[in-house]
């Protein structure tokens, strides 16, 4: 019901990016999705990918800070206010969510979500039969 997520640490400086995206190329991993949250002096590029564990060992390899880390990844019909209803069943079970975004992965909204409450998402998520994707589906 979750999937892996790199969250890479990397220093707001010219072609630090670049160097963690050759990385992950040289590594053969294909990037699903990607968002970098930044301060003053770095960033966190968070990163959906096919075969994280294989990014994971990648970047440590390149000395790279980098974290895994579970999120949930709900699928969504690709009309307006879908967001908004997966959303609402979310924060009315009581679920805090940490950080949010969102894609479109084959005509089908997909909202990446991490939270502190881990067990009670599951139930809920379970309860409402929202659909979610695995890491088999990313790799398809």
């Amino acid at each position: 019901m979750t999937i892996q997520q790199l969250s890479i640490f990397i220093e707001n400086r010219s072609g630090t990016l670049v160097n963690v995206l050759q990385v992950l190329k040289n590594a053969h991993v294909q990037i699903v999705a990607s968002t970098i949250a930044d301060t003053a002096e770095y960033g966190i590029y968070r990163v959906i990918c096919t075969e994280p564990q294989r990014a994971f060992d990648a970047l440590k390899e390149a000395g790279v800070a980098v974290a895994l880390s579970e999120v949930f990844a709900l699928e969504l019909d690709n009309e307006p206010g879908c967001a908004a209803e997966a959303v609402r069943t979310i924060s009315d079970a009581g679920i805090s969510i940490v950080y949010l975004y969102s894609f479109l992965f084959y005509g089908k909204g997909i909202l990446i979500f991490r939270t502190d409450d881990v067990d009670h998402a599951r139930e809920t998520i379970k309860a409402n039969g929202m659909k979610y994707l695995t890491e088999g589906d990313l790799a398809d």
